[in-house]
């Protein structure tokens, strides 16, 4: 699979309590292999833990060992920002937590933290405290930290922030490009504070940086030796991590990777593939094939999918492709469509997920138009559910629409194909080749997807509010002008259409949750899917109290009612009247 990282580095670390009785730093790295090193990267991370606190060496401990720990058992599909701010969050709040009077034996568990990750092309560094990141490149050194400390005199100064300070934490986080032969060096405050910077950098140039390892480990110590030689009377840490090639493959080296599988044979009725026999063609689109297959051997039935030929040559289709099953293996709910995994290895280019009988969304709304609130809302319930279980796995669907979900026979639903998905920590791996950009349909796509614009979870809640909409009133929001815009001018004339127009059984707070959702805006929409489908099942005042609306439409039975007794009355006064 096109995952294997060309990515090499050299590595050395040392620390040293210096003249300190105990060595309250810490540091770790860890290089990973295969897969691992191309979802996650490489991880540096150098901890000073405060003296002045009962337990800093503890702490400092704890944030090196639980970070390097907790960071490569995130899922593969997570960003490395995602994944290192999860993981600092919980290590800061243990840490705070420790600390409190409230505790029999409470101690200060406070430590400065500075985080090096490289993956692909980029260096990640996440940074709190006095400890500091640097990078070597072109025999110049660049500090990449800042320092977060407030000076009282020229030669006292305290921290402002550190992990275990306070309840919530401010980290510093930026990315930079990484080049073959940079060299990155992380020292705590015991080295930097008694070299100065040009003297660090002298170290460097004189130093054969592109030799083997041992020269490497000889510097860290020379550092060492050259911080106590001035007076350091701290703790003592470096590490130096040299990137030695990030294994940019040519197109054509990626082509072969991609290429390794076959595409299959065309299938049809009857034909047997790795021990499948092909049923019938459930689905075919200039795309894809979708067959239901049986295992002869077991009998069980799944769903093959195929790659077309139309694009045999098209690498960018196939990475595509191949990441389908990647993140389909990843996502673990009962409304997603599992993908299968069997011990022995396909023979060509398909993956297989489970076989859900009943019929897609949009076929159900055909044979249920305008269904009862509380059996709509079940079906929204799950569909919601399935998309936050991708949104958790840092993913976009980015193709949300009732043919991509399936209503089984029970009455469950479940969403399916992953080929337009987008997961974060696959975009951070650097590919020669010109990716896909996945469009999603027109009819459902968010504004910021037509336009080309960044995505986000934002827009997979537009396209879901879109087909709720249609599911409550067979109708769209905007109408059909909506799928032929092309432009922010065109998406800002548009006007949105009260989905109780259409059907009067839809509540005035249930649509004032649908316009926020299908607000053109992303920043205007919801933060998070669990807030829509909060207020499409419990009413928000504040949809039903801003607005002015007819009584026809706050309560069409009672209206009609009213005025069914009104010609009543005035019939029989007529009648009256001309009888008399």
């Amino acid at each position: 699979m096109h995952l294997d990282s060309g990515l090499r580095v050299t590595t050395a670390q040392v620390s040293n309590a210096g003249r300190k009785a105990q060595n309250e730093d810490a540091i770790g790295i860890r290089v990973p292999e295969a897969l691992t090193l191309a979802v996650k990267g490489v991880a540096a991370v150098i901890a000073d833990g405060v003296s002045s606190a009962e337990a800093g060496k503890e702490a400092s401990q704890t944030c090196v060992i639980n970070f390097l720990n907790d960071y490569f058992s995130t899922p593969d599909s997570w960003s490395v920002q995602v994944s290192a701010q999860k993981v600092l969050t919980a290590l800061n709040r243990w840490l705070y937590g420790q600390g409190q009077p409230y505790l029999e034996a409470h101690k200060g568990f406070i430590s400065t933290f500075s985080v090096l990750v490289i993956k692909s092309c980029t260096a990640h560094l996440f940074h709190i405290g006095d400890s500091r990141i640097y990078r070597f490149r072109d025999n110049q050194l660049e500090q990449l930290t800042r320092d977060h400390c407030a000076y009282v005199s020229t030669d006292k100064a305290y921290l402002t922030r550190a992990m275990g300070m306070d309840l919530s934490i401010d980290v510093d986080y930026r990315t930079e490009t990484v080049q073959a032969g940079d060299v990155f060096l992380t020292t705590t405050d015991g080295i930097h504070d008694f070299i100065e910077r040009r003297a660090l950098e002298m170290l460097l140039q004189e130093s054969p940086l592109h030799a083997n390892e041992d020269e490497l480990w000889h510097l860290c110590r020379r550092l060492i030796a050259r911080a106590l030689d001035n007076g350091s009377d701290d703790n003592l840490s470096c590490q130096l991590v040299r990137v030695d090639a990030l294994g940019q493959a040519s197109p054509a080296e990626v082509y072969q990777q991609l290429g390794a599988r076959p595409f299959p044979p065309p299938l049809t009725e009857g034909m047997v593939l790795d021990g499948l026999k092909v049923l019938r063609e459930l689905h075919a689109s200039r795309r894809s094939q979708v067959y239901l297959v049986e295992a002869i051997a077991s009998g069980e039935r799944w769903a093959m999918k195929t790659p077309s030929v139309n694009y045999e040559d098209d690498a960018a289709y196939i990475e595509r492709f191949v990441f389908e099953e990647w993140i389909g293996r990843r996502i673990t709910s009962e409304h997603v469509v599992r993908v299968v995994v069997r011990d022995a290895p396909p023979s060509c280019l398909y993956y297989l997920c489970e076989y859900v009988e009943g019929q897609t969304l949009g076929q159900w709304m055909q044979a249920h138009p305008q269904p009862d609130i509380p059996v709509a809302m079940n079906l929204v319930r799950q569909m919601i559910k399935g998309v936050r279980a991708m949104h958790r796995k840092d993913a976009l669907h980015q193709d949300l629409k009732p043919d991509n979900l399936v209503v089984t026979d029970q009455g469950g639903v479940k969403l399916i194909d992953f080929g337009s998905c987008h997961v974060a920590g696959l975009a951070e791996i650097d590919s020669p080749i010109e990716r896909d950009i996945a469009l999603g349909t027109a009819t459902y796509s968010a504004p910021e997807q037509h336009l080309r614009r960044q995505c986000s979870t934002r827009s997979d809640q537009f396209s879901l509010a879109m087909i709720v909409y249609e599911l409550l009133t067979g109708q769209l929001p905007y109408g059909e002008r909506y799928e032929h815009c092309q432009s922010a001018k065109d998406f800002a004339g548009l006007t949105y259409r009260p989905a109780y127009q259409f059907n009067p059984m839809v509540p005035v707070w249930m649509d004032g949750a649908l316009q926020k959702a299908l607000q053109i805006s992303p920043q205007r929409r919801y933060a998070d899917l669990s807030e829509f489908l909060h207020e499409l099942e419990h009413p928000n005042k504040a949809f039903t109290h801003d607005r002015w609306q007819p009584w026809l439409e706050r309560s069409p039975v009672r209206f009609w009612q009213v005025a069914c007794g009104v010609l009543m009355v005035l019939q029989a006064l007529t009648l009256w009247l001309w009888v008399g």
